[in-house]
């Protein structure tokens, strides 16, 4: 599971191993979109990663951060690969807060006053524009 530890180990593999992505084509598209940062800088999916680099992934609402602990490159079952990183306390306490702020957020459902318009209301609105559009027309 684990690869050698002189070698490194492609950025995008280590994500997709490490379960940040379902597919490492993904992991790829992140990394070149710029998501992702190694030790501060913008990189590429060939990036070769080391133990103790760090890495920033932005996602939707937060920045995740977090170091690497081991390196590799298949992927396996949900607690191995939680063993090759440890994230940050600051990057827990954020995520923490961001899905405090989702769950005490409006629900966009609560927004609609109706539901979906009945067949009689569409019957409804096409016939008031229909008569609205032949007011405009006579000026």
């Amino acid at each position: 599971m684990k690869s050698e530890g002189g070698a490194g180990v492609r950025l995008d593999k280590w994500l997709w191993a490490a379960r940040f992505f379902k597919t490492r084509s993904l992991a790829a598209e992140a990394v070149a979109s710029g998501r992702v940062r190694v030790n501060g800088l913008v990189a590429k999916p060939a990036r070769e990663l080391r133990p103790g680099d760090e890495i920033g992934l932005r996602e939707t609402g937060c920045e995740r951060v977090v170091h690497v602990l081991a390196l590799a490159t298949v992927r396996g079952p949900a607690p191995v690969a939680q063993g090759l990183y440890a994230e940050t306390p600051d990057s827990l306490a954020a995520r923490q807060r961001a899905a405090e702020a989702r769950r005490l957020g409006v629900e966009p459902a609560l927004a609609l006053e109706q539901g979906r318009p009945t067949k009689r209301d569409r019957r409804d609105l096409v016939q008031w524009q229909r008569w609205s559009a032949s007011l405009d027309q006579d000026r």
